[in-house]
């Protein structure tokens, strides 16, 4: 089993900046990709950035340029910097990796964390 821990949510004015963290634990023997998506009200939930275990990236249009994913494999860990944040970017950020288990290979899910950009 494979839990996944985000942190670093809240609130922020428009062209604010924040930094999401998520770290998992538990039978892991690889964690492959790792990424970020997020859901705002009313919308199905989107990509939001991509990291390989190689350290390719891969950005949702609307956030590049702004959104900066890393990662640190040896703390299992994945960061999603958020800067000059705009009210559109509100949603739940949701952690996501492609782990591999001494059963399987499986898509493993954070419980999210709340972004609300707002004046």
């Amino acid at each position: 089993q494979v839990q996944l821990v985000e942190s670093g949510g809240g609130l922020v004015q428009p062209g604010g900046s924040l930094r999401l963290s998520c770290a998992a634990s538990g039978s892991i023997l690889r964690i492959y990709t790792m990424g970020w998506y997020r859901q705002a009200p009313g919308k199905q939930r989107e990509l939001v950035a991509t990291i390989t275990s190689s350290g390719s990236t891969n950005y949702a249009d609307s956030v590049k340029g702004r959104f900066a994913i890393s990662r640190d494999s040896a703390k299992n860990t994945v960061y999603l910097q958020m800067n000059s944040l705009k009210p559109e970017d509100t949603a739940i950020y949701y952690c996501n990796t492609r782990t591999r288990t001494a059963w399987d290979v499986n898509d493993y899910w954070g419980q999210g964390t709340q972004v609300t950009v707002s004046s």
